[in-house]
């Protein structure tokens, strides 16, 4: 067993990997938490579900990173990935399940019972965690670590650190941005942090009527400057001020580059994207002509919610009461174009504090992704979201959480320079 002293900061699903691991080779570790309690965030991931991760290969798993950062994690990935993961929480007892996008939850649907396996790792390999602490500065010399100043006055010496406070996504759980500006105190650059896999608000008001109904089966296109960015056929969630759920989720960290470039854009959604304008109109003409005394209202009510008929009517100017063969040609058009591109101004994403994740954080340039270590001062290591990575929402997040953790706790206890 290796005699380093080795202290995580952050007991988070990134510093909590990263102690056990660490655990495993070096009998002096030490995990140091501000919260009183770990895992705060992990708790509400997926719904409270916890998505800890997704079975789609490597490829296509990097893919799901934002631009050119999912390549950094190739080493991370490499090394602990998706199976080892699974098999991790599997063989202390944990039964997981795979669901649509290949998703991977716990069988019991309760995070808390992911966070159970954590806890009881650390406790196995005695490893020592400081509660209701926090780090106040990390004393170097000669550009490598020597200890860390708690913010109790307290100094403990180390020979490794390894910081995975997080971002500032969800800071009522402690999330601060305190790592990563201890991060750029000590000469890292930080990529500017941006919310992501947030929701967007949208300036009409009337999408307040539609708050909480949820579209399955459609397809989005945000529009802007004539670029255009258009999403998978998912689900679509309404919120009293705009729009939320896993496509707008996903594509939400582009569309708020757009806006901060002074950009209009615009949101069109396709309620009917199985469908071509010719296969919809036949299937209009089709339900007018079987029912040419029931209300227009009634008819759509074949084709989407009820909720959104009132408001689409509305949209339409046809009254609700007017009857199938009343419809004209040209109105009939009209109820096509809006099915196929019910359309939204986005006016702004919400503040990064309710995002689900951060973009941005500690550079890649200045990381050793075959080590996670700063490449800046040595014997310090990163991992989890305050690394400049973030991804769609589907486990990737998490999955290179536990990664990076896996990756710099060992990379801190075997690392012999």
């Amino acid at each position: 067993m290796i005699t380093k002293k080795i202290i995580v900061v952050g007991a988070g699903p990134a510093g909590m990997m990263a102690a056990i691991r660490a655990s495993k080779f070096s009998k002096d570790v030490i995990l140091i938490e501000k919260n009183s309690s770990p895992g705060k965030k992990l708790l509400l991931s997926g719904k409270g579900r916890c998505n800890l991760t997704n079975t789609c290969d490597l490829d296509n798993f990097l893919q799901r990173f934002s631009y050119y950062n999912g390549q950094f994690l190739r080493d991370a990935f490499n090394k602990f990935f998706n199976t080892d993961l699974m098999e991790f929480f599997e063989k202390r007892g944990l039964k997981l399940k795979v669901e649509r996008q290949q998703r991977v939850f716990p069988v019991s649907d309760k995070a808390d019972s992911i966070l159970r396996v954590l806890r009881e790792e650390l406790q196995k390999n005695k490893v020592r965690v400081y509660y209701k602490v926090s780090v106040k500065d990390i004393i170097t010399e000669a550009g490598r670590v020597k200890a860390v100043e708690l913010n109790d006055g307290r100094i403990i010496y180390a020979d490794r650190v390894v910081l995975a406070t997080g971002g500032l996504s969800y800071s009522f759980t402690g999330s601060s941005g305190d790592g990563i500006e201890l991060a750029r105190k000590l000469g890292h650059n930080i990529v500017a942090l941006r919310a992501g896999l947030v929701p967007l608000e949208v300036k009409q008001s009337y999408v307040s009527l539609l708050d909480g109904l949820t579209l399955k089966n459609v397809r989005l296109k945000f529009i802007s400057d004539g670029k255009q960015i258009i999403s998978e056929i998912g689900e679509l969630l309404f919120t009293r001020q705009g729009v939320s759920g896993p496509l707008v989720l996903s594509l939400s960290g582009r569309i708020i580059d757009w806006l901060e470039e002074k950009k209009n854009v615009k949101l069109k959604i396709d309620l009917k994207p199985a469908l071509s304008y010719e296969q919809l109109d036949k299937r209009l003409l089709r339900d007018f002509q079987n029912n040419p005394k029931k209300s227009i209202k009634n008819v759509l009510k074949g084709l989407i919610p009820l909720r959104l008929v009132e408001v689409f009517v509305k949209l339409l100017g046809i009254a609700p009461d007017r009857k199938a063969n009343q419809i004209t040609q040209d109105e009939r058009r009209k109820i096509i174009l809006v099915l196929k591109n019910l359309e939204f101004d986005i006016k702004c994403g919400l503040p990064l504090e309710e995002a689900m994740v951060t973009r941005g954080g500690v550079s890649l340039k200045d990381i050793n992704p075959r080590t996670m270590e700063s490449r800046i001062i040595k014997g310090l290591y990163f991992a989890g979201e305050m690394i400049d990575v973030d991804a769609d929402t589907g486990g990737f997040n998490l999955q290179a959480a536990f990664s990076t953790g896996y990756l710099a706790g060992e990379s801190a206890a075997l690392s012999s320079s």
